[in-house]
């Protein structure tokens, strides 16, 4: 048996995508899975930290990372129309802008879902310098708006379903900005695996998520309890929506054009300092 230390995000696309490896519905080919499932910036921190062998991250941090670890070609999440929402506590109001707090005013405080969340990347692109940032965990964000103890947020996973019920305002679709910019799926995060598994090993555990995926897509129901225990507040209805948002063909295969779309990534954050001059190219195994 080869031990395989995995990270998976809770968010419902990868309890879905998982679903046959957590529940073992799928030949796991000899490889010994232990597993955590934790907020996709908590498992950005940890490999940094060099722990995990395989783990779901954010494609800005899977830049910052290249030299250790290279990207699955299953597994992601990217596409059209599936970028984070910079929501407001009010609306007609604009993070560049002061806020008024009695007689004085003060900078607008904006949260982001974590410091190498795609999200963040996102924001830093195309709003420098506006707003103070705060980095917090993503569930945590539509709440301080609700409350005011926040003025913006930078919204992921199924804040972009639910959004509306919270009465929040929409600023921008940040997605729909890189669309217009780029004419490429947005890429938001992948599969990484760290170069000294060896090639083989790499091969199967992308065979094995393969199977996974594919027994998820053909036995859609059975992996609701799964995606449930991570996500209690969302009703099966918006798990199969957010399932059917994030896992697209580009999950099943990154291709060409999602190629593509990680070295227009990797050339919008170096262009705007994100990314250190000399950082090596992100390898898609």
């Amino acid at each position: 048996m080869t031990s395989i230390h995995l990270g998976i995000s809770t968010c419902p696309n990868d309890t879905f995508a998982f679903h046959g490896i957590l529940e073992r519905k799928v030949d796991l080919r000899g490889l010994d899975f232990r597993i955590e499932l934790r907020d996709v910036e908590e498992l950005n921190r940890r490999l940094f930290a060099g722990d995990f062998d395989v783990a779901k991250a954010s494609f800005h941090a899977a830049l910052l990372l290249a030299d250790e670890l290279g990207v699955l070609p299953v597994g992601s999440a990217l596409g059209f129309g599936v970028g984070p929402l910079l929501l407001a506590a009010r609306p007609d109001t604009h993070p560049r802008d002061a806020v008024s707090a009695g007689d004085r005013s003060r900078v607008a405080r904006v949260l982001c879902p974590g410091e190498h969340t795609t999200a963040t990347l996102l924001y830093r692109l195309f709003h420098a310098g506006e707003g103070a940032l705060e980095q917090v965990v993503f569930s945590e964000i539509m709440p301080a708006l609700d409350t005011g103890a926040a003025d913006f947020g930078v919204c992921i996973h199924e804040g972009r379903f639910i959004w509306q019920q919270h009465g929040l305002a929409l600023v921008e679709d940040l997605g729909a900005v890189w669309e217009r910019e780029t004419s490429a799926p947005l890429p938001l995060g992948g599969i990484l695996a760290r170069h000294r598994l060896g090639d083989a090993t790499i091969r199967t555990v992308t065979d094995v998520l393969r199977d996974s995926l594919a027994y998820a897509c053909a036995h859609r129901d059975d992996t609701l309890p799964t995606m449930r225990r991570h996500a209690q507040e969302l009703t099966d209805d918006v798990l199969l929506e957010h399932v059917d948002l994030y896992v697209n063909e580009w999950t099943e295969d990154l291709g060409d054009a999602g190629r593509a779309a990680l070295r227009m990534l990797s050339r919008q954050a170096a262009h705007v300092g994100l990314l250190p001059a000399g950082t090596r190219a992100l390898i898609v195994f």
